[in-house]
C-alpha cells in the first residue's frame, strides 16, 4: 500500500494582527505592573525593569515558537508612499506678525478689551484644535514607524525559520540572541537613565 506524506504548508501571520496584539499585551503588562507596584511601593525604575522583563520573556517565547514551527509574516499594513511634501502644511508657512493693540481707558477701553479677550479666546480654541490634529497625526506617524520597525524586526527573525524549523536548540538560541538584541538596549537605556 502506498502512503502519501503531505508536507504542511508554512503558517503565516498577518503583520497588522501581530502588531495590534503586541500593543495590547505591552499596554496590559505595563498597566498591571504599575497598578501592582502602587501597593508594593516599587520605584519607577524597578517597575520599568519588571515590565520590560515580562515583555522580553513573552517576545522570547513567541520567537522560539515561531522559529521552531516555521512561522512567517505577511505585510498587510497600508502603504503611505502616496504622501507628498506639503500634504498637510502646504508649500510654505506664512510669517504672521501680530499687531500691537493699545486699549484706552473708560467704557470704550472696557468694551474693546472684552472684544479682544473674546477674539483671543477664539484664536486659542482654533489653535488648540489645530494642535490636537497635529498631536493625533504625530501619534499616527509614531505608530506607523513602530509598526514598520516591529514588522521588519520580526520578519528578519522569521527568515531564519527555514533553518530552525523542528530544531528546538537552534530556535531558542536564535530567539535568545534576538531578544537580547531587541530589548537589551532598552534595559541599558533605563539603567543609564536611573544613574543620572
Amino acid at each position: 500500500m502506498n502512503t502519501l506524506k503531505m508536507k504542511a504548508s508554512k503558517t503565516y501571520l498577518k503583520g497588522k494582527s501581530v502588531f495590534n496584539v503586541s500593543l495590547i499585551v505591552i499596554g496590559i503588562t505595563i498597566l498591571t505592573v504599575y497598578l501592582t507596584g502602587i501597593n508594593i511601593q516599587r520605584s519607577l525604575t524597578s517597575n520599568s525593569y519588571f515590565s520590560l522583563g515580562i515583555i522580553a520573556t513573552a517576545l522570547f517565547f513567541f520567537m522560539s515558537y515561531g522559529l521552531y514551527t516555521g512561522i512567517g509574516l505577511i505585510d498587510d499594513y497600508p502603504s503611505f508612499q502616496n504622501l507628498k511634501k506639503g500634504f498637510i502644511t502646504g508649500d510654505a508657512i506664512p510669517d504672521v506678525k501680530l499687531p500691537e493693540v493699545s486699549i484706552g481707558e473708560g467704557i470704550g477701553g472696557l468694551v474693546l478689551s472684552i472684544l479682544v479677550w473674546i477674539g483671543i479666546s477664539m484664536l486659542i480654541i482654533v489653535l488648540m484644535i489645530v494642535l490636537e490634529a497635529a498631536l493625533w497625526f504625530s501619534i499616527f506617524i509614531l505608530l506607523a514607524i513602530l509598526y514598520w520597525i516591529f514588522f521588519r524586526a520580526l520578519k528578519m527573525v522569521f527568515i531564519r525559520s527555514k533553518t530552525t524549523q523542528g530544531n528546538i536548540v537552534k530556535s531558542t538560541m536564535y530567539a535568545l540572541g534576538y531578544t537580547l538584541l531587541y530589548t537589551g538596549w532598552i534595559f541599558a537605556l533605563i539603567y543609564i537613565t536611573a544613574q543620572f
